[in-house]
């Protein structure tokens, strides 16, 4: 026995990533359940999915389709995927080469940007953004180039500036609407603006658009897939998650010319081969019918009234929700604190919990705004307006 220790064995650094994004969403929902608070932070809905849903989950099963689907998802779903983007958007995706299941959205969008960049390379973000998009290409070896959306203008694009941030190196222009958190969509103009942008650069688009079937006031989802230009240069990204209230499901998909698409199935077959067959064939039997898809809008507009109309005469300020299952509401009238503060005694002393909109954002960024999610029962809505009216 020696006198002295041996050498600590060689312990890995702690990771040098940077982004925090996703620790102010868990204390939120930690805090809320503490507190036993009204939880409008978290994006899911506290209603179940349709019965007829769940019934095609157990046929399948009883079926014997409880084994590894094929990699890039069960042949009849992709071809039912097919069949609705090419109903709703003119585009019709070979079922085969472009069409491939993934493991939710956030699956799809990580395999894309593995596929699609990696050290040296630029990938354009439009901030705020969902919380897994900056770890992606950080993890992928890019870099983040972060352009605003232009939050007095509702969170409008401002395509000059996504122009001007495009260089020799950018890989990959990363854009989401219907937007979380603003709610914000496309409309006609956008897409010839983006259409524009292609042609001049020939820039590749990841169009994340989970909440295509959520959008209100009589407009329609602007899909990148409507223009045949934007479809030969981008990826469309998906899930069934938040259009059938089925988010523990983690059935999503990516649509993309063939091409691009066997890139993507290179990185998604060794980041999980494949994902649930029965819920693949379930969504599949589902999807022959396309009301669930088509009455969404309706069903999660007259919550967003319900909500809206419920804060009338209260001192928030609630922002344009035009799409998603989500309203942004402005607090400044009330409290001069920051958005994590507020959000956080929201909680503590009024029982609802809510999301601060910094936590979209890699740098602090405060405009004194909170996002709510209205995807809840009436009868859970109303307790929360009842909370939230009287601050």
């Amino acid at each position: 026995m020696t006198d002295h220790a041996p050498p600590a064995p060689d312990v890995p650094a702690p990771t040098r990533l940077s982004w925090v994004g996703t620790t102010i969403f868990t204390v939120m929902s930690t805090l809320a359940a503490r507190h036993a608070a009204i939880n409008l932070g978290q994006g899911f809905p506290d209603f179940d999915c349709d019965a007829r849903l769940q019934a095609c989950v157990i046929e399948a099963m009883r079926a014997g389709h409880n084994q590894y689907a094929p990699m890039p998802g069960v042949a009849v779903l992709r071809e039912a995927i097919r069949d609705k983007h090419s109903m709703l958007y003119g585009h019709r995706y070979d079922a085969d080469h472009e069409i491939t299941v993934t493991s939710g959205a956030t699956q799809a969008i990580m395999a894309t940007v593995f596929a699609l960049a990696g050290a040296g390379d630029e990938v354009i973000v439009l901030e705020p953004c969902y919380d897994s998009y900056l770890p992606s290409i950080e993890l992928a070896g890019a870099t983040a180039v972060r352009v605003p959306l232009d939050a007095a203008r509702d969170y409008r694009v401002d395509w000059d500036r996504v122009r001007a941030a495009i260089t020799p190196r950018t890989r990959l222009l990363m854009i989401n609407f219907p937007h979380n958190p603003s709610g914000q969509v496309l409309d006609a103009e956008d897409l010839r603006a983006l259409e524009a942008i292609v042609s001049a650069t020939g820039i590749r688009v990841l169009s994340d658009e989970v909440y295509e079937h959520i959008v209100f006031d009589g407009l329609a989802h602007q899909s990148v897939a409507r223009s045949p230009l934007l479809a030969q240069h981008s990826i469309v990204v998906s899930s069934f998650g938040k259009t059938f209230h089925t988010t523990g499901w983690k059935i999503g998909y990516a649509c993309a010319p063939a091409a691009l698409s066997a890139e993507i199935r290179k990185v998604h077959q060794f980041m999980v081969f494949a994902v649930s067959t029965p819920m693949q064939h379930a969504i599949a039997a589902y999807l022959a019918d396309p009301r669930p898809c088509l009455d969404l809008p309706g069903f999660y507009q007259r919550k967003r009234d319900r909500f809206v109309a419920g804060l009338q005469g209260s001192r928030f300020r609630l922002r344009p929700s035009r799409g998603t299952y989500f309203v942004l509401a402005d607090y400044s009238r009330i409290s001069d604190e920051s958005e994590a503060a507020f959000a956080r005694r929201l909680i503590e002393q009024h029982g609802v919990a809510a999301i601060p909109v910094s936590a979209f954002y890699r740098d602090a960024v405060d405009h004194r705004v909170v996002r709510f999610c209205f995807a809840k029962r009436d009868e859970t809505l109303d307790r929360a307006l009842e909370r939230l009216s009287g601050i």
